[in-house]
């Protein structure tokens, strides 16, 4: 029964665990300091192109930074495992909204920056919105090209408003200091108004 699932695993090769610390700590090096440049391009390419701070930091740097994750959902996805992709998705924004945010606005208190949880109703709203559709859309666990237009659809309005939403400049020095801290791809939105 189990026959030909144990012949498949026995063709791959497994890392070492010193290998594949080596691996993680060099890649995990290269990360940051590629990040170093992307974020301190952001005001040159908000001043540039006219990209407001708050569509950069809710619309691209989440493309941008999840990228493997977002590759990884769609892959597997398409060989059916639907599951592995929801648990990458769900995984991924349920681990920025319980610990990287906090651990951002705690970081922040260390350093002596004054940073809080207290989101703008833009913020929340759009929040809200999106667990609402998504818990509407993921309950019954069938899909069809119709709900992943609403999904889509949903994310362009928001890519939208967030283009013309007005500059603040505390949520401005918010986000230049959780930059210079290395975290640039929160997917709170409040983090980048």
């Amino acid at each position: 029964l189990f026959s030909a699932q144990e012949d498949e695993e026995e063709g791959e090769e497994d890392l070492g665990v010193s290998t594949a610390s080596a691996l993680l700590f060099l890649t995990t090096c290269a990360v940051a300091y590629c990040s170093e440049f992307l974020v301190d391009s952001i005001e040159g390419v908000s001043a540039s192109y006219g990209l407001p701070y708050s569509f950069i930091g809710l619309i691209l740097l989440p493309i941008v930074g999840n990228a493997a994750e977002h590759t990884t959902a769609v892959t597997v996805a398409y060989k059916g495992k639907m599951d592995l992709a929801l648990g990458v998705a769900v995984g991924s924004s349920t681990q920025i909204a319980l610990f990287v945010v906090p651990f951002s606005v705690i970081t922040g208190w260390a350093y002596g920056v004054d940073m809080t949880l207290d989101f703008q109703v833009f913020d929340t709203t759009v929040f809200l919105l999106s667990v609402f559709i998504a818990s509407g859309i993921l309950g019954d666990g069938k899909t069809n090209w119709f709900e992943g237009i609403m999904l889509v659809s949903t994310y362009a309005i928001v890519a939208i408003i967030t283009w013309y939403i007005p500059e603040d400049s505390k949520a401005h020095k918010e986000a230049r200091i959780l930059s210079g801290l290395g975290i640039y791809s929160v997917h709170s939105p409040s983090v980048f108004v």
